[in-house]
């Protein structure tokens, strides 16, 4: 039954024939008589673009239709026939560049999803995603899969390695039985190995082992079959060594996930339980959820009621991910699918929700713990874009990545504003990406900032985010007990001919060796340091893959606070502090850091009719100056035989006037200064 909506006609359903209902009676068969133009509307979201029917009749227009959605019936019905016990939900997990997107291509391409030699990496739909070469939005889809003559249906999740987005790959685990652990063979195990690996081992998944990259001519397989056994407990005759890219032993994995990966419990019976896993903004649909079933059956036009917000909505549109959107008349316990409520704002949809039927509320689902960002950013609208227009577009973008936090703020100096905190720097980056790549706005990125952590003298303790926060000089000594810092345990993996350099690096930046580990089958160190997180985001890991030739993996963990020197380094232009350039940084780094500051600013400002002095301050005590002198026009091109008295009198007035003008003149800084100075490259 395909289900139809329209702009002037009350009903229309098309069964095998056109019906047409209007003005209180039903005119049927009239496909013969009719003739109906199809128009393609473009939907921005890329997935089933609703069709416009035309009526017309002798030459004039009757009435219009628009297909909302087309539902593959026999698609359906091949699901429906499939009992719970097989279905399999799984993900793949590893470190960054290990193969993660391109096994999943052969996996879609093996089923039957996705044509043969379609684009590569499939699922990595961003553009930030295809430009970088990595994964930063955990992405799934629905798998049909003939085994032993039956079939099975695998939902399969392609998440993230880097460590920036270790929240997109702990809520994918929610929804999975099992995972498959791939390694690369010619690296072996690396940080964010070990570090998935102990996430999904906490959570009780049936974990699979993988040996990617075995066509390389480099490629180690025995190293990492034995690091299988040593550092996982895993059995390594288990393990299946495959060539993502040339597509090599790759039938093999999905007969495995059938084999060893349990299906979901089946709770069909059960009332409606649905964990809301993502969200995303459509154009035209406004939010979309994607869910996962835990218990019941859901089905358009169901009334549902939403755990957090209490708000009750409509089930408009649901379906599953096939790889795009597949309008299903309904999802059941286990599937993993979108779903279409009516939401109009971000606030409504929050990741972990659980969703559950109007008038049979049952209790909620434990949902996510939510992660707590590391990295703050101020942010502010370029020059030519408007705050609300901008205001809007970040939203929308943070609804598709809920592990940014987001506050408003004023500078004295860049005017409205945002302090966003993220991840780690990377987070930050990505996040700029998409929002001028998506959304063509582009913004002011202050210094990355840390979460600093007050103790005052009444006991009370205070979170500093923002720089303008810290307190005064003034103060601490009356108030003030104790400035903390925050530290991360950084797990560092490289080849033993690097160590010395790695050692070096970590002791440079405050580092606190923990534990260090030669790994067997090969030339491997794993190195545990306490780091400040402020020196973590200073890019420690460029400096650490340039040490390494780019060998190093780096993956990190909340390691608490520790008291420390800190102090808050102003930007001072003639004597008024810039505020968006202020930091808190370690006492030892001020005078240096002072000097750097001061030197790549002068060479952004303009120069002014008087004099402009550029200082580095830490509270009244000033540790580093430069100047720019003032333009001088030539007050003696007019004079050619004059007394030397007269010279000297307009070379006094001058002096005079640019005195006076210092007073009163107030120099403008332009936002090209602050993005200049700002920015990580050297400036032209």
């Amino acid at each position: 039954m395909i289900s139809w909506s329209y702009t002037s006609i009350p009903s229309l359903a098309c069964a095998g024939r056109l019906t047409w209902k209007a003005r209180g009676y039903i005119c049927a068969n009239y496909e013969t008589r009719y003739a109906i133009r199809r128009h393609r509307l473009l939907d921005k979201s890329g997935v089933g673009p609703p069709t416009r029917l035309v009526l017309e009749r002798d030459g004039g227009v009757r009435g219009y239709a628009t297909i909302n959605n087309d539902i593959d019936t026999d698609l359906a019905e091949r699901i429906d026939r499939i009992p719970v016990s097989r279905y399999r939900n799984f993900s793949i997990v590893a470190h960054v560049d290990h193969g993660k997107s391109t096994l999943s291509d052969r996996l879609l391409e093996l089923t039957g999803t996705i044509p043969k030699g379609s684009v590569g990496q499939f699922l990595d739909r961003l553009d930030v995603e295809r430009e970088r070469g990595i994964t930063v939005k955990a992405q799934t889809c629905t798998m049909l899969y003939e085994h032993n003559g039956e079939d099975y249906l695998l939902h399969l999740v392609d998440t993230p390695g880097h460590v920036d987005f270790r929240a997109e790959v702990s809520r994918s685990y929610a929804s999975c039985g099992g995972a498959l652990l791939l390694i690369d063979a010619s690296q072996g195990v690396q940080a964010q190995t070990v570090a998935n690996f102990f996430l999904a081992y906490s959570l009780g998944l049936k974990l699979i082992p993988v040996i990617n990259k075995i066509d390389l001519d480099h490629a180690n397989i025995p190293r990492a079959l034995e690091q299988i056994e040593t550092m996982f407990e895993l059995d390594s005759d288990t393990a299946i060594p495959v060539s993502a890219k040339r597509g090599t032993n790759v039938e093999t994995i999905l007969p495995a996930v059938v084999e060893r990966i349990p299906p979901p419990v089946n709770n069909i019976e059960k009332s409606l339980r649905c964990l809301l896993v993502d969200s995303w903004f459509d154009t035209y649909l406004g939010v979309i959820l994607l869910i996962n079933v835990v218990d019941g059956v859901l089905k358009r036009g169901d009334k549902v009621i939403s755990a957090h917000s209490h708000k009750r909505y409509e089930i408009k549109d649901l379906g599953i991910l096939h790889p795009d959107r597949k309008p299903m008349p309904h999802l059941k316990t286990g599937q993993v699918g979108y779903a279409v409520l009516g939401m109009k704002t971000i606030s409504e949809a929050l990741v972990g929700d659980t969703i559950m039927h109007l008038g049979n509320v049952v209790e909620a689902l434990p949902g996510f713990e939510e992660p707590q960002p590391m990295v703050f950013v101020g942010a502010f609208p370029a020059e030519g874009i408007e705050f609300q227009t901008l205001d809007e577009r970040i939203n929308q973008l943070v609804l598709n990545d809920r592990s940014v936090s987001i506050q408003r703020e004023t500078s004295n100096a860049l005017g409205q504003g945002w302090r966003i905190g993220f991840l780690g720097t990377l987070h930050a980056s990505v996040f700029q990406d998409r929002l001028q790549q998506e959304y063509g706005a582009s913004l002011i990125i202050t210094f990355p900032t840390v979460p600093y952590k007050v103790v005052w003298r009444d006991g009370q303790e205070t979170i500093i985010r923002n720089p303008d926060d810290f307190p005064d000089p003034a103060i601490h000594k009356t108030k003030v007990k104790d400035l903390l810092e925050p530290m991360v345990k950084a797990i560092m993996s490289f080849p033993q001919e690097y160590l010395g350099d790695v050692i070096e690096l970590c002791e440079n930046n405050r580092g606190t060796q923990v534990d260090m580990t030669f790994l067997s089958q090969g030339n491997q160190v794993l190195l545990q340091y306490l780091v400040p997180t402020s020196h973590l985001v200073d890019d420690f890991f460029g400096k650490l893959k340039g040490l390494t030739k780019g060998y190093a993996t780096l993956d990190y963990e909340d390691a608490g606070y520790q008291s420390a020197q800190l102090v808050k380094m102003q930007l001072l232009v003639n004597g008024n502090s810039v505020d968006a350039l202020a930091q808190v940084m370690h006492r030892t780094l001020a005078e240096k850091r002072g000097r750097e500051w001061v030197k790549r600013f002068k060479r952004f400002l303009r120069a002014q009719l008087f004099e402009t002095v550029i200082q580095a301050a830490i509270g009244s005590k000033i540790v580093a100056r430069e100047t720019i002198a003032a333009r001088r026009k030539d007050v003696l091109a007019k004079l050619h035989a004059s007394d030397i008295t007269r010279r000297q009198k307009l070379l006094r007035n001058q002096k005079e006037g640019k005195k006076n003008l210092r007073m009163i003149g107030k120099v403008t800084i332009p936002q090209e200064a602050y993005q200049g100075f700002l920015s990580k490259g050297e400036p032209n």
